[in-house]
Protein backbone atom coordinates (compact mmCIF):
# COMPACT_ATOMS: atom_id res chain seq x y z
CA UNK A 1 0.00 0.00 0.00
CA UNK A 2 1.27 3.00 -1.04
CA UNK A 3 1.51 5.95 0.99
CA UNK A 4 -1.18 7.65 -1.14
CA UNK A 5 -3.63 4.90 -0.22
CA UNK A 6 -2.04 4.90 3.30
CA UNK A 7 -3.49 8.85 3.35
CA UNK A 8 -6.97 7.53 2.19
CA UNK A 9 -7.51 5.38 4.89
CA UNK A 10 -6.91 7.42 7.11
CA UNK A 11 -8.93 10.17 6.37
CA UNK A 12 -12.01 8.12 5.84
CA UNK A 13 -11.48 6.18 9.57
CA UNK A 14 -11.67 8.86 11.20
CA UNK A 15 -14.31 11.33 9.09
CA UNK A 16 -17.00 9.30 8.16
CA UNK A 17 -18.74 6.33 10.03
CA UNK A 18 -20.95 5.51 7.17
CA UNK A 19 -19.17 2.13 4.70
CA UNK A 20 -20.98 4.01 1.28
CA UNK A 21 -19.98 7.76 2.29
CA UNK A 22 -16.67 6.53 3.22
CA UNK A 23 -16.36 5.00 -0.02
CA UNK A 24 -17.41 8.15 -1.65
CA UNK A 25 -14.93 10.17 0.11
CA UNK A 26 -11.87 7.67 -0.98
CA UNK A 27 -13.16 7.96 -4.77
CA UNK A 28 -13.77 11.94 -4.92
CA UNK A 29 -10.28 11.66 -3.38
CA UNK A 30 -8.61 9.67 -5.35
CA UNK A 31 -10.08 11.47 -8.76
CA UNK A 32 -8.42 14.25 -7.56
CA UNK A 33 -5.38 13.55 -6.51
CA UNK A 34 -5.01 12.16 -10.66
CA UNK A 35 -6.83 15.44 -11.63
CA UNK A 36 -3.78 17.46 -9.66
CA UNK A 37 -1.32 15.16 -10.27
CA UNK A 38 -1.56 15.61 -14.09
CA UNK A 39 -2.79 19.19 -14.44
CA UNK A 40 -0.39 21.35 -11.85
CA UNK A 41 2.28 18.98 -11.46
CA UNK A 42 2.24 17.47 -7.91
CA UNK A 43 0.15 16.63 -4.78
CA UNK A 44 -2.84 18.86 -3.89
CA UNK A 45 -2.62 22.22 -4.64
CA UNK A 46 -4.57 24.70 -3.10
CA UNK A 47 -7.36 24.95 -5.55
CA UNK A 48 -7.86 21.04 -5.63
CA UNK A 49 -7.64 21.13 -1.61
CA UNK A 50 -10.38 23.77 -1.66
CA UNK A 51 -12.75 21.61 -3.96
CA UNK A 52 -12.08 18.56 -1.41
CA UNK A 53 -12.75 20.19 1.42
CA UNK A 54 -16.34 21.76 -0.03
CA UNK A 55 -16.51 17.87 -1.17
CA UNK A 56 -16.24 16.50 2.17
CA UNK A 57 -18.61 19.35 3.55
CA UNK A 58 -20.86 18.55 0.92
CA UNK A 59 -20.87 14.47 1.79
CA UNK A 60 -21.06 15.30 5.80
CA UNK A 61 -24.28 17.63 4.94
CA UNK A 62 -25.67 15.43 2.73
CA UNK A 63 -29.81 14.68 3.16
CA UNK A 64 -29.51 11.25 1.92
CA UNK A 65 -26.82 9.75 4.34
CA UNK A 66 -26.46 6.25 3.50
CA UNK A 67 -29.05 5.92 0.50
CA UNK A 68 -27.53 8.55 -1.07
CA UNK A 69 -27.14 8.21 -4.91
CA UNK A 70 -24.89 8.82 -7.53
CA UNK A 71 -24.33 12.41 -7.66
CA UNK A 72 -25.67 12.35 -11.70
CA UNK A 73 -28.49 10.43 -10.55
CA UNK A 74 -29.28 12.81 -7.26
CA UNK A 75 -33.02 14.59 -7.12
CA UNK A 76 -30.92 17.45 -5.49
CA UNK A 77 -27.98 19.10 -6.52
CA UNK A 78 -26.48 20.46 -3.60
CA UNK A 79 -23.10 21.77 -5.39
CA UNK A 80 -22.91 25.61 -6.19
CA UNK A 81 -22.71 26.44 -10.17
CA UNK A 82 -19.13 26.80 -10.54
CA UNK A 83 -17.91 23.81 -7.92
CA UNK A 84 -20.22 21.62 -10.10
CA UNK A 85 -18.29 22.70 -13.37
CA UNK A 86 -14.85 21.92 -11.34
CA UNK A 87 -16.33 18.75 -10.21
CA UNK A 88 -17.21 17.72 -13.71
CA UNK A 89 -14.21 18.40 -15.04
CA UNK A 90 -12.11 16.49 -12.24
CA UNK A 91 -14.46 13.36 -13.09
CA UNK A 92 -14.09 13.37 -16.88
CA UNK A 93 -10.44 13.38 -16.42
CA UNK A 94 -10.04 11.19 -13.52
CA UNK A 95 -12.75 8.54 -14.31
CA UNK A 96 -11.13 6.74 -17.24
CA UNK A 97 -7.90 6.77 -15.34
CA UNK A 98 -9.21 5.55 -12.09
CA UNK A 99 -10.06 1.96 -13.80
CA UNK A 100 -5.93 1.54 -13.80
CA UNK A 101 -5.19 3.27 -10.67
CA UNK A 102 -7.85 2.43 -8.63
CA UNK A 103 -9.84 -0.51 -9.94
CA UNK A 104 -11.84 -1.63 -7.02
CA UNK A 105 -12.96 1.96 -6.25
CA UNK A 106 -13.90 2.62 -9.63
CA UNK A 107 -16.03 -0.79 -9.84
CA UNK A 108 -18.09 0.20 -6.75
CA UNK A 109 -18.63 3.61 -7.92
CA UNK A 110 -19.77 2.18 -11.35
CA UNK A 111 -22.05 -0.66 -9.49
CA UNK A 112 -23.53 2.55 -7.06
CA UNK A 113 -24.35 4.49 -10.19
CA UNK A 114 -26.24 1.70 -11.56
CA UNK A 115 -28.13 -0.06 -9.14
CA UNK A 116 -28.54 2.21 -6.11
CA UNK A 117 -31.82 3.64 -6.19
CA UNK A 118 -32.91 7.62 -5.77
CA UNK A 119 -34.53 8.07 -2.40
CA UNK A 120 -37.12 9.81 -2.08
CA UNK A 121 -37.00 13.66 -1.21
Amino acid sequence: MNSVTQSFASLTAGRFTRRRLAREWRTVTAMLHIYCREHHAGPLCEECQSLSRYVRLRLDRCRFGEAKPACAKCPVHCYQRDRREQIKAVMRFAGPRMVWEHPWLSLCHLLDGRFRRTSPV
